[in-house]
């Protein structure tokens, strides 16, 4: 059984765009210090891009359970490559600002949100679904090589060379992506049918209400949270450990992120065949534990290779965690709800991160820099005993 043509055409639109993300996001940081010293503006930048999600990602999970899943994807890539444009042409009037950067950085995160959500809704639809694990797999590895190996890699090379070309890389990858999923069969994107009179906050407060009584996604959701709560805690101020405890430069501290990034790339390869042999509440156990409690390894020997070996490991645990999180959550939710449980979830990690990020920098700052590494154990902690609790037999499936 293989994944066949219409996935491979969407996989490659998916990396397409996620590719433009990866160049976006390493142009974005240089554009703003460009125009601006004020630490705070620059920050107020990122924190623009990560703002949708709070915002609309909710609605947009009522959308891709309402509407054409096409007309999302193709929607949201037209409405980033018009930001795009829009911001490219306040660079060749020499109208850019740190405000224009920030609206477009709020657009263009609330772009993402619909297409994010719409094309993790799509894939049970074009796949069979014993091939799932493998189809998300595949996905996780595709997005990460094309955005954190390779995009800011070009970003930062386009970026020296025209402040606009990161810019204008990021429209082509979106314009690309439009065509590959414009190629796609109409009926294999079709959304189910909702309720016509049903508006979309009444989707949503269905959604939600739906997962809080799921004993198993409920607990998914506990357990994502509490693992990027870990992960941003000590990620957060890794860069001025690496600085001050292992007395790491810019460069070997970007090499030290390449060894993650390969991490997490092993991780979401090797997370379909873990699943078929020790199933998803198994493997979840493992990734946790490697995710959120192996960067307590700082705690006890400061490296250069222990820094290593627990970037190499917790990138890889991630990996793991979110092709089994991901895949379980498209096998146990219904067709009609899986958008508005996506949104959800994702809205909730992505929030329990940013707690995590300012947690883990206020501990690091009272208490000393190997603070957060105890905190995100705690964490970690939490988030095992929260789901070996939550998954007890009988309350998983067979495949479970």
């Amino acid at each position: 059984m293989t994944l066949g043509r219409q996935y491979w055409r969407f996989w490659m639109a998916t990396v397409a765009v996620n590719l433009g993300d990866g160049i976006r996001v390493a142009a974005f940081p240089l554009v703003a210090a460009s125009l601006t010293d004020d630490a705070l503006l620059v920050a107020a930048v990122a924190a623009a891009a990560a703002l949708p999600w709070l915002v609309t990602g909710l609605v947009a999970g009522a959308w891709a359970d309402r509407y054409n899943a096409r007309r999302l994807l193709v929607g949201a890539d037209a409405l980033r490559v018009a930001v795009l444009s829009a911001l490219v042409i306040t660079f060749a009037f020499d109208m850019a600002s740190i405000g224009v950067l920030a609206v477009s950085a709020f657009l263009l995160g609330v772009g993402e949100t619909v297409r994010d959500t719409t094309a993790q809704s799509v894939v049970p639809r074009l796949v069979p679904t014993p091939l799932l694990e493998r189809a998300n797999g595949r996905l996780v590895a595709g997005e990460l090589v094309a955005n954190e190996f390779v995009g800011p890699l070009v970003g930062g090379l386009l970026f020296a060379a025209g402040a606009v070309l990161p810019f204008l890389a990021n429209s082509a990858a979106s314009v690309f992506a439009i065509l590959l999923i414009l190629g796609l069969p109409t009926l294999s994107l079709r959304a189910t049918p909702q309720p016509s009179l049903e508006s979309a906050s009444a989707g949503v407060v269905k959604g939600l209400r739906w997962l809080f009584t799921h004993r198993t996604l409920r607990s998914l959701v506990m357990v994502g949270a509490m693992v990027a709560l870990a992960d941003s805690a000590w990620f957060a101020i890794f860069v001025i450990y690496a600085e001050n405890r292992l007395g790491l430069g810019p460069t070997a501290f970007g090499a030290l992120l390449a060894v993650g990034a390969a991490g997490g790339l092993l991780g979401s390869l090797l997370a379909e065949h873990l699943i078929r042999w020790l199933r998803h509440r198994t493997v979840i156990v493992g990734a946790i534990a490697a995710a959120a409690v192996t960067p307590a390894l700082l705690l006890i020997a400061s490296s250069i290779w222990v820094a290593v070996a627990v970037v190499l490991v917790t990138s890889a645990g991630f990996g793991i965690f979110n092709v089994a999180n991901v895949s379980l959550r498209h096998r146990l939710t219904p067709e009609n709800l899986l958008g508005r449980v996506i949104a959800a979830s994702r809205t909730v990690v992505l929030g329990a991160g940013a707690i995590g990020a300012l947690a883990g920098g206020a501990s690091g700052s009272i208490f000393g820099l190997e603070a957060p590494f105890a905190l995100a154990t705690g964490f970690g902690l939490f988030a095992l005993i929260i789901w070996i609790c939550a998954s007890r037999r009988p309350h998983l499936p067979d495949f479970a």
